[in-house]
């Protein structure tokens, strides 16, 4: 099912949300679209476009938000789903210091990587094995990486997006997965 960009009334996002719960937004009027996303959406009595970016009618409060949490989409997301040492298409989770050797499961010391590094890297470090990261893992920034760390992105968010630092977001992904 597709997803929706939520917007506060001040324009900052808030998060993504499936279609469905957009369009009770709007249908409330609690929300109003700013960008449709070319499909039609229809019921018994009336065609509506779907929405791909909405923003609230009114003002929510958003309390203080901590660090992006750590997940595994957000992850992959960082580092483009690509594999931390070879680069190929990255399908699990590598500690770079080993957890086993008081790494820490932290930004700072996850990565993703492919199953043969996994593999073949196990329980050891990676100056062990004579191996670099090809960039060195740090926790993301910005309200952006909350809706890009979803795993969900839609090039017509891109500019509500920006000024919460989407395009270095977006620019270290595809520059990652390049």
């Amino acid at each position: 099912m597709p997803h929706v960009l939520v917007l506060n009334a001040s324009y900052e996002p808030l998060g993504v949300v499936p279609l469905r719960r957009a369009l009770v937004l709007v249908l409330n009027n609690k929300a109003v679209c700013l960008e449709e996303s070319g499909a039609l959406m229809h019921s018994a009595t009336r065609v509506l476009p779907a929405p791909s970016v909405v923003k609230l009618t009114k003002f929510v409060r958003v309390p203080f938000r901590g660090p992006v949490p750590l997940t595994r989409r957000a992850l992959f997301a960082r580092d483009g789903g690509r594999c931390a040492y070879c680069g190929s298409a990255a399908t699990s989770v590598d500690h770079v210091i080993p957890r086993s050797r008081g790494g820490q499961h932290s930004w700072e010391n996850v990565v993703a990587a492919c199953r043969r590094c996994n593999h073949v890297k196990a329980d050891r470090h990676v100056a062990e094995l004579g191996w670099r990261l090809r960039h060195q893992p740090a926790p993301p920034s910005g309200l952006a990486w909350r809706i890009i760390g979803t795993g969900h992105r839609d090039p017509r968010w891109l500019p509500y997006l920006q000024a919460y630092g989407a395009e270095d977001a977006m620019a270290r992904i595809d520059g990652i997965s390049a």
